[in-house]
């Protein structure tokens, strides 16, 4: 009798995360009963922050974010999937898009990860809880703060999250971050949106700063005490009912300087390790996940967040999630899109420190910028930035 191939994967201990890959790799081994594919778990944090060299030496099949795509085209870390996929097929994956999630994980030339999940921070409301304190959904900066001083606001506001939201708010201030030499930004953006940041955060509470999205829906769904999360990852498990008591109602960002704040692109993608063994039934599999008939069928179904467009625009995925897709997709599209240097992941696991010690009043604003701009110019350093290319529209 022969043995079945085995697959080992890697992706984050979420429902969202972890669910749709195990069903997924059931369905597959159904299908096709010589290969069995077995999934493990990371933290969040290590999803966002954890380096994929050493992952992509133990697993076959990883769920990452884009920004580790600099470090997996530079050091060769995963397989050029448009290698081994049709040209039709990958150019289905770009014109369903969600945002620029498809080409956020290219480089180089080549596609490394599939789009298999979209999110960036919208808003989340408990609509009961706001009606119950005679208060509506925030549309304005001013609307959100007079709620935050009323304690209402449930703010995500961890060290990761924190450096997310003052990305925004250098957007809002009138500059994307990582455009300009070697600032991030320009001091007075940088200067005025955290300040505008550490405003909100002391409205909320320090206790805001302990909380990841998963924690803040987890709050908001399981206590009457919170009404509104002005901008978290998205989850759309937390708008089901099947999944929580007191589903949330998702939307979009509040306007600050008249304009409506631009959110910081995330959500994950299914890559191969070039260290695979088994690498048509590994590339078969990442195909079959990212098809539109998966993701808009069995990957929601079971707890997704697909990366296809055609699944965000579904009746049946809104109709079990209240619209928390086509309620949310103008702010997926409109999102910004990190660095993707090979330095960057790096960067992204010291920097939200740096904020948190503003945050908490243990650095000035000076000091705060001039360390994450060191930081940046660090792991800069020798690396090649392919963020210009990506932003000018050519192809990477």
């Amino acid at each position: 009798m022969t043995l079945p191939t085995v697959l080992r994967g890697i992706t984050w201990g979420h429902t969202r995360g972890f669910l749709p890959m195990v069903a997924t790799a059931q369905r597959y081994a159904e299908l096709h009963p010589d290969v069995r594919i077995v999934w493990e778990l990371r933290s969040l944090q290590d999803f966002a922050d954890q380096s994929v060299e050493m992952l992509s030496q133990r697993y076959d099949l990883l769920v990452v974010d884009h920004p580790s795509s600099g470090e997996a085209a530079t050091r060769g870390l995963f397989v050029p999937l448009d290698e081994h996929l049709s040209a039709d097929f990958l150019a289905d994956q770009a014109t369903n898009s969600v945002g620029a999630s498809h080409i956020s994980y290219a480089m180089g030339g080549h596609q490394w990860t599939l789009a298999t999940d979209a999110a960036t921070p919208v808003s989340a409301a408990r609509l009961d809880v706001l009606a119950r304190h005679g208060c509506g959904v925030p549309h304005t900066w001013d609307e959100l703060m007079d709620l935050a001083r009323g304690g209402l606001v449930a703010l995500a506001g961890l060290k990761i999250d924190s450096l997310m939201q003052w990305y925004a708010l250098c957007i809002n201030e009138g500059q994307e971050p990582f455009l300009h030499g070697d600032r991030i930004v320009e001091q007075e953006v940088g200067a005025r949106a955290l300040l505008a940041l550490k405003a909100l955060t002391d409205a909320c509470g320090p206790a805001c700063l302990t909380r990841n999205p998963i924690a803040t829906y987890e709050l908001l769904t399981s206590t009457d005490r919170f009404g509104y999360s002005p901008f978290a990852y998205g989850y759309s498990n937390y708008a089901r009912a099947s999944y929580v008591a007191q589903p949330l109602k998702f939307g979009g960002l509040v306007s600050r300087n008249g304009k409506t704040l631009t959110s910081t692109l995330g959500g994950a993608g299914l890559a191969i390790s070039a260290r695979c063994q088994a690498l048509p039934q590994a590339v078969d599999y990442a195909r079959f996940v990212a098809s539109a008939e998966t993701q808009r069928g069995l990957y929601t179904a079971q707890g997704g967040q697909p990366g296809h467009r055609q699944a965000w625009l579904d009746a049946e995925n809104n109709r079990i999630t209240d619209n928390f897709f086509v309620d949310t997709l103008t702010t997926l599209d409109d999102a910004y899109l990190r660095p993707r240097y090979a330095g960057y992941i790096e960067f992204q696991e010291r920097a939200p420190e740096v904020i948190s010690q503003f945050l908490h009043g243990n650095r000035t604003v000076a000091e705060t910028l001039a360390e994450l701009n060191r930081l940046d110019g660090h792991y800069r350093a020798g690396r090649i930035d392919e963020r210009h290319r990506l932003v000018s529209g050519a192809t990477p």
